[in-house]
Protein backbone atom coordinates (compact mmCIF):
# COMPACT_ATOMS: atom_id res chain seq x y z
CA UNK A 1 0.00 0.00 0.00
CA UNK A 2 2.68 2.72 0.91
CA UNK A 3 5.07 1.45 -1.69
CA UNK A 4 2.24 2.87 -4.22
CA UNK A 5 2.99 6.10 -3.13
CA UNK A 6 6.47 6.44 -3.91
CA UNK A 7 6.51 7.14 -7.33
CA UNK A 8 4.80 10.04 -6.46
CA UNK A 9 7.13 11.10 -3.59
CA UNK A 10 9.63 10.81 -6.16
CA UNK A 11 8.28 13.08 -8.25
CA UNK A 12 7.84 15.53 -5.44
CA UNK A 13 11.35 15.33 -4.39
CA UNK A 14 12.59 16.04 -7.25
CA UNK A 15 10.22 18.75 -8.35
CA UNK A 16 11.47 20.70 -5.32
CA UNK A 17 14.58 20.35 -5.71
CA UNK A 18 14.36 21.37 -9.52
CA UNK A 19 12.91 24.43 -8.32
CA UNK A 20 15.69 24.81 -5.43
CA UNK A 21 18.51 24.80 -8.08
CA UNK A 22 17.19 27.15 -10.77
CA UNK A 23 16.25 29.55 -8.32
CA UNK A 24 19.68 29.09 -6.76
CA UNK A 25 21.57 29.63 -10.07
CA UNK A 26 19.39 32.52 -11.20
CA UNK A 27 20.43 33.85 -7.58
CA UNK A 28 23.86 33.17 -8.42
CA UNK A 29 24.35 34.17 -12.25
CA UNK A 30 21.67 37.19 -12.32
CA UNK A 31 22.53 40.60 -12.58
CA UNK A 32 22.18 42.68 -9.30
CA UNK A 33 21.60 46.10 -10.49
CA UNK A 34 19.07 47.74 -7.64
CA UNK A 35 18.56 51.11 -8.91
CA UNK A 36 15.46 53.04 -7.13
CA UNK A 37 13.37 53.02 -10.19
CA UNK A 38 13.36 49.67 -10.52
CA UNK A 39 12.59 49.01 -6.95
CA UNK A 40 9.50 51.72 -7.37
CA UNK A 41 5.74 49.74 -6.89
CA UNK A 42 4.43 49.78 -11.00
CA UNK A 43 1.00 49.18 -11.78
CA UNK A 44 -0.22 48.70 -15.57
CA UNK A 45 1.84 51.54 -16.43
CA UNK A 46 0.40 54.46 -14.73
CA UNK A 47 2.32 55.69 -11.79
CA UNK A 48 0.76 54.83 -8.50
CA UNK A 49 -1.12 58.01 -6.50
CA UNK A 50 -2.25 58.13 -3.21
CA UNK A 51 -1.87 55.23 0.03
CA UNK A 52 -2.15 51.41 -0.94
CA UNK A 53 -4.25 51.46 2.74
CA UNK A 54 -7.34 53.44 1.04
CA UNK A 55 -10.81 52.75 1.72
CA UNK A 56 -13.21 51.07 -0.35
CA UNK A 57 -16.63 51.21 -0.92
CA UNK A 58 -18.76 48.73 0.89
CA UNK A 59 -20.41 47.91 -2.79
CA UNK A 60 -16.91 45.86 -3.87
CA UNK A 61 -17.86 43.50 -0.90
CA UNK A 62 -21.53 43.14 -1.62
CA UNK A 63 -20.84 42.40 -5.38
CA UNK A 64 -18.28 39.29 -4.29
CA UNK A 65 -20.75 37.90 -1.72
CA UNK A 66 -23.21 37.70 -4.55
CA UNK A 67 -20.54 36.33 -6.90
CA UNK A 68 -19.84 33.94 -4.12
CA UNK A 69 -23.86 33.11 -3.41
CA UNK A 70 -23.97 32.69 -6.99
CA UNK A 71 -21.12 30.51 -7.80
CA UNK A 72 -21.91 28.16 -4.97
CA UNK A 73 -25.37 27.51 -6.85
CA UNK A 74 -23.89 26.22 -10.04
CA UNK A 75 -21.91 23.84 -7.60
CA UNK A 76 -24.99 22.40 -6.76
CA UNK A 77 -25.83 22.45 -10.47
CA UNK A 78 -22.82 19.92 -11.24
CA UNK A 79 -23.76 17.63 -8.50
CA UNK A 80 -27.45 17.63 -9.78
CA UNK A 81 -26.33 16.99 -13.29
CA UNK A 82 -24.15 13.97 -12.36
CA UNK A 83 -27.07 12.01 -11.12
CA UNK A 84 -29.71 13.42 -13.00
CA UNK A 85 -30.41 10.21 -15.07
CA UNK A 86 -30.53 8.04 -11.82
CA UNK A 87 -33.58 10.82 -10.15
CA UNK A 88 -35.50 10.84 -13.38
CA UNK A 89 -38.40 13.81 -13.23
CA UNK A 90 -39.24 14.35 -9.34
CA UNK A 91 -35.01 15.90 -9.41
CA UNK A 92 -36.01 17.74 -12.73
CA UNK A 93 -39.27 19.21 -11.01
CA UNK A 94 -36.59 20.30 -8.11
CA UNK A 95 -33.95 21.87 -10.37
CA UNK A 96 -37.23 23.80 -12.33
CA UNK A 97 -37.87 25.23 -8.72
CA UNK A 98 -34.46 25.85 -7.53
CA UNK A 99 -33.79 27.71 -10.81
CA UNK A 100 -37.08 29.97 -10.05
CA UNK A 101 -35.67 30.51 -6.78
CA UNK A 102 -32.49 31.72 -8.24
CA UNK A 103 -34.11 33.81 -10.43
CA UNK A 104 -36.42 35.07 -7.98
CA UNK A 105 -33.17 36.32 -5.98
CA UNK A 106 -31.15 37.43 -8.82
CA UNK A 107 -34.36 40.06 -10.13
CA UNK A 108 -34.72 40.98 -6.63
CA UNK A 109 -31.13 42.32 -6.32
CA UNK A 110 -31.06 43.91 -9.52
CA UNK A 111 -34.35 45.61 -8.27
CA UNK A 112 -32.50 46.63 -4.88
CA UNK A 113 -29.93 47.91 -7.70
CA UNK A 114 -27.23 46.03 -6.08
CA UNK A 115 -25.63 45.39 -8.82
CA UNK A 116 -25.61 48.90 -10.46
CA UNK A 117 -22.23 50.75 -10.87
CA UNK A 118 -21.61 54.37 -9.13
Amino acid sequence: MLSDYIPILIILILSILLVGVLLSVSYLLGPRRNVGRKLTPYECGVPSLGDARERFASKYYLIAALFILFDVEIVFLFAWAVVFKKLGLIAFIEIVVFFIVILAGYFYVLKKGALEWE
